[in-house]
C-alpha cells in the first residue's frame, strides 16, 4: 500500500484533508448546479413547497446527517451534493464535514483499507446483491420521504418566533 511505513499522524492528516477537499468540492458543485438550475425551466420546481420544506429541514438538521454520511459508502457524495443544492448554510455544513472527515480519516487510516480490500476480493454475486440492496433502499427511502413531504404543510413543524404572535 502507498501509506505503509508512514507515520500515523501524517496518514491521518492526508485522509482528513482529502475528505475535506472532496466534501467541499461536492457541496460547491451542488451550489453551482442550483445556481444553474435557477436559469432553466427547472427553476419553478426549485421554488416548490416541497423544496422549501427540504431546505428548512436540511438547514436545521443537516449537520448530523452530513457527519454520519462519512460512515457510509456512496451516500456521502449524494448528501454533500444535496446540501449544496438545498443551500444548507455553509457554517452548519462545515461543522458536519469536519466531524465526518475526522471520523472518516480515523477509520481509513487504521482498519478501513484492510476491510475494503477483503470486501473487494469477494464474489461478484456479493457485489450484485449489495447493488440491488442499495437500489431497493434508495427507492424505498425516496418513496417514504416523498409521502412525508407531501403530507406535511410547509414549515408546519418548525414554528418561528414570529409565529407566536408576540407571546413569549
Amino acid at each position: 500500500m502507498v501509506f505503509d511505513g508512514l507515520p500515523f499522524p501524517l496518514v491521518y492528516a492526508v485522509f482528513f484533508l482529502g475528505a475535506m477537499i472532496r466534501a467541499n468540492a461536492t457541496y460547491w458543485l451542488g451550489r453551482g448546479a442550483r445556481k444553474g438550475g435557477e436559469t432553466t425551466r427547472a427553476a419553478r420546481r426549485l421554488h416548490s413547497p416541497a423544496i422549501r420544506r427540504a431546505e428548512t429541514v436540511i438547514s436545521r438538521f443537516g449537520a448530523p446527517a452530513v457527519a454520519l454520511s462519512f460512515l457510509t459508502v456512496g451516500v456521502q457524495t449524494a448528501l454533500n451534493f444535496a446540501a449544496g443544492v438545498l443551500r444548507m448554510p455553509l457554517w452548519r455544513y462545515e461543522v458536519g464535514v469536519v466531524i465526518g472527515a475526522l471520523m472518516w480519516a480515523g477509520i481509513y487510516s487504521t482498519i478501513g483499507f484492510a476491510v475494503f480490500e477483503a470486501w473487494v476480493s469477494q464474489s461478484p454475486w456479493l457485489w450484485l446483491g449489495a447493488a440491488i440492496g442499495l437500489i431497493a433502499l434508495v427507492v424505498g427511502a425516496t418513496r417514504l420521504t416523498n409521502r412525508r413531504l407531501e403530507s406535511t404543510p410547509p414549515y408546519a413543524s418548525f414554528p418561528d418566533v414570529a409565529d407566536s404572535g408576540g407571546r413569549d
